[in-house]
C-alpha cells in the first residue's frame, strides 16, 4: 500500500512539472507588465558587465561607486570600481547609472500554497494537487518578480513544493531558489496538517519529509493565530516528542525550525538544540538571551500582526475571531522583536505572507525590513537580515546573499540608497536571477 502511494506521488510530481511547463510556455510576456523573461540555466554566451551603478557591500556597508559587476554564465566573476575590472573581448554592457545594486532578497518564511481561514481559504477546500502546484508556481513567479530570489518554504502540501523546486531548478519555470521543510509536523490538534503522536511516530514523519527532499524540518510546538481553538502560547508537544524530532533531523544533517509562540516550549526546545524559531510571538527576554548564546535563529514574521497586514486579511475575508487573535498578539510580538534586536539575536527575514503581497503600500518582504528598522535595527542590519543573514542560516553563504565573485548573479536595483532610508527598497525596478534579467523597468 505504501509503495503504491509513493509511486502515485512520483507520478503526480512528473505530471505537475509537465503541466506547469506547458501552461507557462503558453503565457504571453505581457502577463507581467514591464518584465523581461528568460529561462534558466543561462546558455553559454558572452559575459555581461553591469556598469555605472553603485554596489552596496552588505558585509560591511561599504559602497563601490561607478562600479562594474562582471557576470559570466550565472555567476559573478568580478566586482570593483570602473577601471579596476578587466573586461573580456565581446562583453555585453548594461548601463545602470544612478542605480543602487543589492543582492537579491531572501525570504525565510513562505507558503506558496497558503490557505487561511475565511472565504478565500474555503474556496480552496477542494483544490486538487495539480491546481495546487500551478497556484504555487504563480506565487513563485510573482515573488521573483518582486525581488525575492531565494525562499525557504515552511509548510506546503502533498509534496507540491518539491515538484515546483524541480521545475524551477530545471529551467522550466520562473521562480526563486527554494529550500523547503515539506509539510508542517504537529501533534494531533496542533498547528499543522501532518499529525503524529509520540516519539516514534514523529521520528517516522521527520524521516519521510527528509526522504521527500526536505532540507529543513518544520515542527509546531505551540498554538497559532490561524487555529480556531487553544492558546497561541500553549506548549503542545512533550519534551520527548521534541527530542525525537530534533535528534532524527540532526542525525540526517537537517536543521529544525519550530513554529512557536510559547515561552515554555522555547525553554524545552532550546535545551534540546533547536536551530530556529518562527514568529516567537510571546518569547521573553530570558529565552532571547539563550537564543543569542546558542546562536539560534529567529524569523520574526513581524508583518503578520502589524496593522499593514489588515489589507491582506480584508482581501481574503478573515473572520472576526482570526482578526482578534492577530490583535491580541500584536503588542507582545512587537516587544519581542525589539528585545531580540537589542540583544543581538540572529534574525533572518520572513513574512508568512506571499513575498510580493501588498502590505502598507509596498510588498510584505519590504515592509518586514521596514518593521525591523522601526523596532531598532539600523538600515544596514535590516538589509543583512534580508540577504546575508538568511544565506548563512541556509548554509548558502558561498552562493547567495552578497555581491561577491563566485556568487550567483542574483541582483536587484533601486533608485535610492537603502543605507540612508530602508524605504528605498520600495523602488525595486530591476531583478536578475542567475545572470538573467527577469524584470526591468529601466532597459
Amino acid at each position: 500500500m505504501w509503495q503504491s502511494f509513493l509511486a502515485y506521488r512520483r507520478t503526480l510530481r512528473s505530471l505537475a512539472i509537465a503541466c506547469m511547463t506547458a501552461l507557462f510556455a503558453s503565457w504571453p510576456a505581457a502577463a507581467v507588465p514591464t518584465a523581461v523573461f528568460a529561462q534558466a540555466p543561462v546558455p553559454p554566451g558572452p559575459p555581461l558587465a553591469i556598469v555605472g551603478a553603485s554596489v552596496i557591500k552588505v558585509e560591511d556597508g561599504s559602497v563601490i561607486r561607478d562600479a562594474v559587476v562582471l557576470i559570466e554564465g550565472d555567476r559573478i566573476k568580478a566586482v570593483g570600481p570602473a577601471g579596476s575590472v578587466a573586461l573580456p573581448a565581446g562583453v555585453r554592457t548594461l548601463r545602470m547609472n544612478g542605480k543602487w545594486l543589492l543582492p537579491g532578497l531572501l525570504n525565510m518564511h513562505v507558503h506558496f500554497g497558503l490557505k487561511l481561514p475565511g472565504p478565500a481559504g474555503a474556496a480552496l477546500a477542494d483544490e486538487n494537487d495539480m491546481a495546487l502546484v500551478l497556484r504555487m508556481a504563480e506565487n513563485a513567479r510573482l515573488s521573483l518578480y518582486s525581488g525575492v530570489t531565494t525562499v525557504r518554504l515552511t509548510g506546503e502540501y502533498h509534496a507540491a513544493d518539491f515538484a515546483l523546486k524541480a521545475a524551477i531548478d530545471g529551467g522550466k519555470l520562473l521562480g526563486p531558489r527554494i529550500q523547503s521543510a515539506g509539510e508542517i509536523i504537529a501533534t494531533t490538534g496542533g498547528h499543522g496538517d501532518l499529525e503524529a503522536d509520540g516519539a516514534d511516530a514523529l521520528a517516522k514523519a521527520v524521516r519521510q519529509q527528509i526522504k521527500n527532499g526536505a532540507t529543513w524540518i518544520k515542527v509546531a510546538i505551540s498554538g497559532g493565530i490561524s487555529d480556531s481553538h487553544g492558546s497561541i502560547a500553549a506548549s503542545t508537544m512533550t519534551k520527548a516528542e521534541m527530542q525525537s524530532v530534533i535528534e532524527v533531523a540532526h542525525r540526517n544533517g537537517v536543521k529544525v525550525t519550530a513554529h512557536n509562540g510559547s515561552p515554555v516550549a522555547a525553554d524545552e526546545s532550546l535545551a534540546l538544540g533547536i536551530d530556529c524559531f518562527e514568529h516567537g510571538y510571546h518569547l521573553t527576554e530570558s529565552q532571547l538571551r539563550v537564543m543569542k548564546a546558542n546562536g539560534t535563529w529567529l524569523v520574526p514574521t513581524a508583518v503578520v500582526t502589524d496593522e499593514g497586514a489588515m489589507e491582506f486579511y480584508r482581501k481574503i475575508g478573515s473572520p472576526p475571531w482570526y482578526l482578534e487573535r492577530v490583535r491580541s498578539t500584536r503588542v507582545d510580538h512587537h516587544k519581542m522583536l525589539q528585545n531580540a534586536i537589542r540583544l543581538g539575536v540572529n534574525i533572518a527575514l520572513g513574512t508568512d505572507q506571499f513575498p510580493y503581497e501588498p502590505n502598507a503600500g509596498t510588498t510584505a518582504t519590504v515592509h518586514e525590513a521596514e518593521l525591523y528598522v522601526a523596532a531598532g535595527m539600523k538600515p544596514l542590519d535590516a538589509l543583512r537580515a534580508a540577504t546575508r543573514n538568511p544565506a548563512r542560516m541556509l548554509g548558502m553563504e558561498a552562493d547567495v546573499g552578497s555581491l561577491e565573485p563566485g556568487h550567483y548573479a542574483d541582483i536587484i536595483a533601486l533608485s535610492a540608497n537603502p543605507l540612508e532610508d530602508i524605504a528605498a527598497l520600495r523602488g525595486i525596478g530591476f531583478v536578475m536571477k542567475g545572470g538573467q534579467v527577469v524584470r526591468s523597468e529601466t532597459l
